[in-house]
């Protein structure tokens, strides 16, 4: 039986992920989901991961890394992939592949990987089939013609809308979907958990959009994680729509109708229209204005806010001529201005919703429409809020202060006393007198949004309390501890004490892995250069040392499993490749200066001149591609803990400016390796050291306190002691006469 995922059996190669590795760009990807600005070299955005008001999320084109230096969540293109879009690993791989074309080869998986599946992507596959089904119904099938198809073109669509929102038609039959999903294999978990299918108190199992025409629901990486289906019935007692229910991939205060589609219009006009409905996204897009968006009749949450923040800070909100639905509707439009938006509201004339004047108006028609009738939201507030006041002191009085809890919600200091002087204007009250009104609605906002936040972190602390390592806990001691529990404190308090150290070796092997490091002399006496990783791996194995934590021992593993069988034929490659661009840049290079030089000598200079810079930029290439290659890799493996702390390890929040760049030769870390490196694995060796010195002393005090102390064991501790104190003093000569004891 499937369960959900076509491509349960097999996984991607090494060779596919380092095409999706060399092809994919994290600008262009992180660009799909965030509006970026170029910042000097780099370039910034709102954070799509946390409540950002001013740009903290940071692209680096140059390093393929991105990262927010507010909430820390960031990484390549994958890692991104996995943590805006929820997927999995493989699922973010195919997702890149799609997007730059390449062609996936895929192995058999194991059995653990196969156990390792993910329910999530299991879901998004059978949204997939069923996806495909409800179109193939629509143009293919009799009634989908007759029914829905007819529907959508009596209601003004093309058949190119209705491709590109993927538009489709549920069979009256009840359970048509379900015979079709089970039939390829795919499992009933699934078709329940996405709400496709549904079952009886007697057990009688039924598809949810049967009869129904379809309107796919996307994520913003184009996958459809939820539907709407609307009854063509004339039936009182159908409901008119019916939706996907809440899943672990779709969370509906998190996603806004049509924009997957509007995503790219969006960001280039730096605006966002806000309407309601599936039809007033669709008609208005086939009208022409591509840049729109709906709540789908939810009211409007946080979570769809920080949504469209993401590609804009503008938004037009348009609402029919319904006062009530208006009224109700302000909330979310205070949201909107909490979030730090600019807000313009349009309204449609009676009669009228986006819907039905999209079809009735042409694109330009519907283009100067809104540039001339969208209006600032508190002027637009304010009238609706005195409407029908005029002559009762007490509702005017409300509503100026229903204004001023509007505006101060505003984030921006400036921009509130911007709308404190025109409200004045517009009330026809004193600046004073209002902005003393804003004051008080100011602060208590502001403290009940305090309040809110530390009643989440009190929230998350209370989750996080069992798993929060003692970073001051003692070593491990030589005494056999009394309880399995004691055993497992000590070592996780040993642990927490040699990350430092341990993560800086495997840092060094991230980083520099597989460059040159030193000359090693064989017993002929003829020398041969040694990798980092060659130098670091021999250095920890004379003294038998693994790390304590397991991350950075696995870290060390398949960084060496991906120098052996990876790297060579990796390396040959490109070898080649550039072996091949260095030829064609000579003889490129030769033509050109013997078709312009003037003399003999001038030729010959030119020729040298062009070799050696022809030379240097092969060599700097081949630096680079093996002073990237662990890191890489690294950066896209499955391993979550693996992929995030390699990620952090290329992740620098700082660069030099160009004062320092252009005048001066700035010494940079790899041309210290050869200090660095032996340094980082002396002091691991000496903490480990100092942490066994300091359990032997703890182990003589207890023995000697002891009225039957053992002087033969306190006897051989004392000499371990003094033989570990003078390794300590020769670590000390490498380390730079400075003895390194562990911290407390």
């Amino acid at each position: 039986m499937k369960h959900g995922n076509k491509h349960s059996s097999y996984r991607i190669d090494h060779a596919t992920v380092q095409r999706i590795m060399d092809a994919a760009d994290i600008v262009d990807v992180v660009s799909d989901f965030v509006h970026l600005k170029r910042s000097g070299a780099n370039y910034k955005g709102l954070c799509p991961f946390h409540n950002d008001r001013t740009p903290s999320f940071h692209v680096s084109k140059a390093k393929n890394l991105c990262k927010c230096f507010s909430c820390g969540k960031g990484g390549n293109p994958v890692g991104f992939i996995m943590e805006h879009e929820q997927m999995s690993y493989h699922e973010a791989l195919r997702y890149l592949a799609k997007k730059y074309n390449i062609e996936i080869a895929e192995r058999e998986m194991t059995d653990e990987e196969r156990e390792q599946e993910s329910e999530r992507e299991s879901m998004l596959a059978i949204n997939e089939f069923a996806l495909n089904h409800f179109e193939n119904n629509l143009t293919e099938t009799q009634d989908g013609r007759d029914i829905g198809l007819t529907y959508f073109r009596e209601r003004g669509l093309s058949d190119a809308t209705i491709k590109k929102f993927r538009l489709g038609y549920s069979l009256e039959q009840s359970d048509a979907l379900h015979k079709a999903a089970t039939g390829q294999g795919y499992n009933d978990k699934y078709l329940f958990a996405t709400g496709l299918c549904g079952k009886s108190e007697n057990g009688r199992v039924y598809d949810r959009y049967k009869g129904r025409v379809i309107f796919p629901i996307f994520g913003t990486s184009g996958r459809p994680i939820a539907y709407g289906g609307r009854t063509l019935s004339s039936r009182k007692d159908v409901a008119k729509y019916v939706n996907s229910p809440e899943s672990i991939i779709y969370h509906k205060s998190n996603v806004l109708y049509g924009l997957y589609q509007a995503k790219n219009a969006i960001s280039r006009q730096d605006k966002c229209i806000l309407v309601e409905g599936y039809m007033d996204v669709i008609s208005m897009f086939q009208s022409g204005i591509e840049n729109v968006v709906a709540s789908s009749g939810t009211s409007l949450t946080e979570g769809q806010i920080r949504l469209i923040h993401r590609f804009t800070s503008n938004v037009t909100v348009i609402y029919d001529g319904d006062e009530a639905g208006i009224k109700a509707s302000l909330r979310g439009i205070d949201m909107l201005l909490a979030e730090g938006l600019n807000i313009k509201v349009l309204l449609l004339p009676d009669g009228e919703d986006p819907d039905s004047f999209a079809r009735s108006h042409t694109a330009e028609e519907l283009a100067e429409y809104i540039s001339q009738n969208e209006t600032d939201f508190i002027r637009f507030k304010t009238a609706i809020m005195l409407k029908g006041a005029e002559n009762d002191p007490q509702k005017r009085a409300e509503a100026i202060k229903a204004i001023m809890q509007s505006v101060a919600k505003i984030p921006d200091e400036i921009t509130r006393h911007v709308y404190v002087q025109e409200c004045s204007s517009l009330l026809n009250v004193t600046e004073q007198k209002l902005m003393s009104h804003m004051e008080v609605a100011r602060t208590k906002y502001v403290e009940d949004k305090a309040n809110e936040q530390r009643k989440e972190k009190a929230r998350e602390s209370i989750k996080d309390i069992d798993n929060k390592p003692d970073n001051n806990a003692p070593v491990l001691s030589t005494q056999q501890p009394d309880s399995i529990e004691e055993n497992d404190k000590q070592f996780t308090a040993y642990a927490a004490y040699m990350k430092t150290y341990e993560s800086e070796v495997v840092r060094y092997v991230v980083r520099y892995g597989v460059m040159d490091f030193c000359n090693e002399i064989d017993e002929n006496g003829q020398q041969y250069p040694i990798k980092v990783i060659d130098y670091i791996l021999r250095e920890l194995n004379v003294d038998n040392i693994t790390f304590t934590n397991s991350v950075y021992q696995r870290m060390l593993n398949e960084a060496n499993t991906l120098y052996q069988e990876n790297w060579h034929n990796d390396f040959a490659k490109h070898n080649e490749t550039l072996i091949q661009q260095r030829q064609q840049a000579i003889a490129d290079g030769i033509e050109e200066i013997r078709r312009t030089a003037n003399d003999l000598s001038s030729i010959t200079a030119k020729e040298q001149a062009l070799i050696e810079r022809v030379d240097k930029e092969y060599y700097d290439n081949i630096i680079e591609f093996n002073c990237q290659y662990i890191a890489k890799f690294m950066m896209y493996s499955q391993d979550d803990q693996v992929r995030t702390i390699a990620t952090d390890m290329n992740i620098e929040k700082h660069e030099l400016s160009k004062v320092h760049t252009k005048y001066a030769k700035i010494e940079t870390e790899i041309d210290r390796l050869t200090e660095l490196i032996p340094r980082a694995i002396t002091e691991l060796k000496d903490a480990i050291i100092g942490c066994e010195i300091k359990a032997i002393q703890q182990e003589i005090s207890n023995l000697s306190s002891s009225p039957n102390a053992d002087i033969e064991r306190i006897m051989e501790l004392m000499a371990r002691q003094t033989e570990l104190n003078e390794i300590k003093k020769q670590l000390a000569k490498v380390i730079g006469d400075r003895i390194i004891t562990p911290r407390k």
